[in-house]
């Protein structure tokens, strides 16, 4: 057996790493944490000073196992495990979990997974650092102490079944106040008032410098202009430099793959993982700017080889943020010479965007020279000015340019710099055309993952390895979502003076189209709203990043992680007392008016199954009211009274269809069609209030085609058991619940044994889905035969 055991905390980590190591080691992965807080309960013991209970995860019982075996076989154990506070806690959670001796247990980390690194770490290993330990187990206990005890006062008085979470719900505000930003701003029009001269044979595009208030002043301006000439009153021309953008960090990685690749947070951090541990870039959770001295040199080599001396700047950065988490390095490729690499296409995007960015950062400035030439008339009050850049040494733009979440939003046509004639001041210049657009003022825009991001940073919200987790938990949550808006047509005008000759037209144009742009649903707002009311503390920008800035003065030794909890568990904990109750339930009723009809009042409200409109209230009426769910792309915020009444023309009766009736409908779970015991579900892109009959019976027969090909094989003997067809490929259903199948299966060739030994061998939540027990669970031999039929469309009646 090998000398040393080195536990690592994925298998793509450690099959890199066994690479560099000799015959003497073994390489292990734990699978990420072993243990963590007991599942059960808040398993923190507040009255002995927030001790926490940690138990083995049941789907870690086998690794913990095998590593204990291993552990006791080794001479020496080494901790390699990520050099950041998560990282330390797995490695403590191991010596903690296995029962390691301290002699005989080694911390090592590195940044990077090269020879050179590993080995370097191997010949300065340290101990495990308890502050950083301490400061992972206080985010984790803090975390488990607001979530515990704010969900039940969400079950009361919200909705059951909602959670809340510190950074979470901070994150959610954002989005929500945003929104309401949107909602009560009042766009305004203008005119932006564009110009060509000419000079010989030459075009000189210019803006006017002031934007115009109305059509009026526009044709008033536009008059002047007629009878005047305009000649060149001013050129200036300065030199300007770009520099290169810092490498990158976590949040800015995020950022601009957003930008440049269309990769969501989670996404770019999954890649990222995949690079660090295959050892092509170092590690991705930073906030730090830094390059080693290596690195720095390494890119000097790089540039001057591939580009020139003249392309080469070697520039050390720091990082402004004072409590960046680890001074560690900004994430770049491990070998600047690899300009790209072998792997998935979404690798090779990632690892090329990484190369550019830290390369570029170590290249000259670009220099440039701006021209701004200023075109008048003694009649016209502001000048018409022209702006061109030419690019005199292109620098570290041969390599790569930063993209601007902002451009993501600029709908405006803002003229670029481009490359101007020569002119010279007094030059008589003709006038081409000039066009005023009339144009209107925007609110700001929704966040996307990527601005969500830049901001959460901004306000020192969470760190470089809780950006993701948040963003996909708020919306797996439900309180957030991505929309698509198709946007509205728009009408606008445009005054044109062109041949002497002022003409004016209306012209439509599509505006508001959004595509992954984050929203908050109706529960996400009455959950912030809630909140804010009974928990502004928690919910409170500089109060969260001040927890963040505790969190790093435990891991640098500066405060007892236990004493910081104390100071913030007492009056949260009297809060959760006081709201639970002294406080109203949180609905976001708005009242829409009165049926035309019955004349009962109307409301719109958060129900048990989401947001829904109410006709009447018995406590008034003393009759039971009406209840309708409101669609997918309608909110308790916008909808109006007309929309509501249209939701209580449902369920619609559309006809029959083999002489039974067929239904629209929306429910629980969206809009549906209902044929005798059938529910078939209606396209998102589709409404249960236009759809026909012909479109139902399409579904309804595609349903169908689709059940009888999901069933691979049943078992008469034991009806729970049944091998399916998923969207991921086939798959174990015994009951309500479901089992991966090993790799390579015969799927078909599996017995009802074999089925139960897989069950067996797999978790399912708490226990373990028994095949003893599954067995006694038999029923009488049941003849079950499977066909799969083409089903003819019988002929359909209309109502």
């Amino acid at each position: 057996m090998a000398k040393n055991l080195v536990i690592v905390e994925s298998p793509a980590k450690a099959k890199t790493i066994e690479g560099y190591l000799g015959k003497d080691f073994v390489v292990k992965s734990s699978y990420g944490h072993v243990r963590d807080l007991v599942k059960k309960g808040i398993a923190i013991d507040i009255e002995n000073n927030f001790h926490p209970h940690y138990e083995v995860s049941a789907d870690k019982k086998q690794v913990v196992a095998e590593l204990k075996k291993l552990a006791k076989e080794a001479e020496v154990v080494w901790l390699a495990t990520d050099e950041d506070r998560e990282g330390e806690a797995i490695s403590w959670h191991l010596y903690e979990t296995l029962n390691l001796n301290k002699k005989e247990t080694k911390r090592i980390t590195f940044n990077e997974i090269t020879k050179s690194a590993i080995t370097k770490a191997i010949e300065n290993p340290r101990q495990i650092n308890q502050e950083l330990v301490n400061a992972q187990q206080a985010r984790r206990v803090l975390d488990r102490l607001v979530g515990f005890e704010l969900s039940p006062v969400l079950w009361k008085k919200v909705r059951p079944s909602l959670s809340a979470g510190r950074v979470q719900s901070v994150a959610v505000r954002l989005i929500v106040e945003r929104e309401k930003e949107i909602m009560k701003f009042n766009s305004e029009s203008f005119f932006r008032l564009n110009a060509i001269f000419t000079k010989g044979k030459e075009k000189i595009k210019a803006e006017y410098a002031k934007h115009l208030t109305n059509a009026a002043e526009v044709k008033t301006l536009l008059e002047k202009c007629k009878a005047s000439n305009f000649q060149v009153t001013d050129v200036s021309q300065k030199p300007a430099t770009k520099t290169p953008a810092q490498p990158f960090t976590t949040s800015t990685l995020q950022q601009e793959a957003s930008l440049k690749l269309g990769f969501s947070v989670s996404r770019t951090m999954s890649v990222a993982q995949r690079l660090y541990e295959a050892g092509k870039i170092t590690y991705m959770r930073t906030d730090s700017v830094n390059l080693s001295d290596t690195a720095i040199e390494g890119a000097k080599n790089e540039i001057e080889s591939a580009y020139g001396k003249e392309y080469s700047k070697p520039t050390k950065y720091k990082t402004k943020n004072a409590n960046a988490q680890e001074a560690h390095e900004a994430i770049r490729p491990t070998d600047f010479s690899k300009h790209s690499i072998d792997g998935e296409n979404e690798e090779v995007r990632l690892y090329e965007l990484i190369w550019k960015r830290s390369i570029a950062s170590q290249m000259s400035h670009a220099e440039l020279e701006r021209t701004v030439v200023k075109i008048g008339a003694p009649s016209i009050e502001e000048s018409f000015n022209a702006k061109g850049e030419v690019i005199k040494f292109d620098g570290f733009l041969r390599v790569y340019l930063e993209s601007k979440i902002e451009d993501e939003d600029d709908e405006n046509e803002n003229e670029e710099s481009t490359l101007l004639p020569i002119v010279f001041k007094g030059d008589n210049l003709d006038k081409d055309v000039l066009r005023a657009t009339q144009r209107y003022s925007r609110s700001a825009p929704r966040y996307v993952e990527a601005s969500l991001v830049k901001k959460l940073e901004e306000l020192g919200i969470g760190r470089p390895s809780t950006y993701a987790p948040t963003i996909s938990t708020i919306q797996k949550r439900g309180y957030v979502e991505k929309k698509e808006r198709d946007g509205e047509e728009r009408k606008y005008a445009v005054v044109e003076l062109k041949n002497n000759t002022i003409t004016e037209v209306e012209k439509t144009e599509i505006t508001g189209k959004e595509k992954n742009k984050l929203s908050p649903t109706d529960i996400g707002i009455v959950v912030t709203e809630f909140l804010i009311e009974h928990f502004e503390r928690i919910l409170d920008y500089n109060f969260t990043a001040k927890v963040e800035a505790e969190f790093d003065d435990i891991a640098n030794g500066l405060c007892e992680w236990t004493k910081m909890i104390h100071e913030f568990y007492s009056p949260f904990h009297k809060s959760v007392e006081d709201t639970l109750e002294h406080s109203e339930r949180a609905t976001g009723e708005r009242e829409l008016g009165i049926h035309p009809v019955s004349g009962k009042k109307i409301i719109v409200r958060i129900g048990r199954f989401g947001p829904m409109v109410q006709v009447g209230d018995e406590k008034e009426d003393g009759e039971k009211p009406q209840f309708a769910s409101l669609q997918k792309n309608q909110s308790i915020n916008t909808i109006t009274l007309e929309d509501a009444l249209e939701l209580f023309k449902l369920p619609r009766t559309l006809g029959e269809f083999e002489d039974l009736v067929v239904k629209a409908n929306v429910g629980r779970f969206g809009p549906y069609i209902q044929h005798a015991k059938a529910f078939v579900s209606i396209p998102k892109e589709e409404s249960p209030m236009s759809i026909d009959l012909d479109r139902a019976i399409e579904l309804i027969l595609a349903k169908r085609e689709a059940d009888a090909n999901k069933i691979i094989k049943l078992f008469p003997e034991n009806e729970d058991v049944q091998l399916l067809n998923g969207r991921w490929g086939a798959y174990l259903k015994i009951g309500k619940d479901n089992f991966k199948l090993p790799k390579d299966t015969n799927v078909e060739a599996l017995t009802l044994a074999e089925c139960l030994t897989i069950a067996e061998n797999q978790p399912v939540g708490k226990k373990k889905f028994g095949a003893k027990k599954t067995a006694e669970k038999t029923v009488a031999p049941k003849k079950t035969t499977v066909k799969k039929t083409t089903v003819k469309k019988p002929t359909a009646k209309k109502k």
